[in-house]
């Protein structure tokens, strides 16, 4: 088979092609996760920022 006689080599050929599958296929099914949590604490930042801000401008006198 393609000259090589070992099983062992073969095996090896095997799994690196059976990960890459494996690699593959979990990237594709979690592409996205995550996303929403993204979002959901950017807008909490913003929040928070705006609330510092206003806190400023109390102490300050603004």
């Amino acid at each position: 088979m393609l000259g090589i006689d070992d099983p062992w080599i073969w095996g090896v050929y095997l799994l690196c092609i059976l990960s890459t599958v494996l690699c593959v296929s979990y990237g594709i099914a979690n592409w996205n996760k995550g996303e929403e949590l993204e979002k959901q604490e950017i807008m909490e930042e913003a929040a928070w920022e705006a609330q510092e801000l206003e806190m400023q401008e109390k102490e300050l006198g603004m």
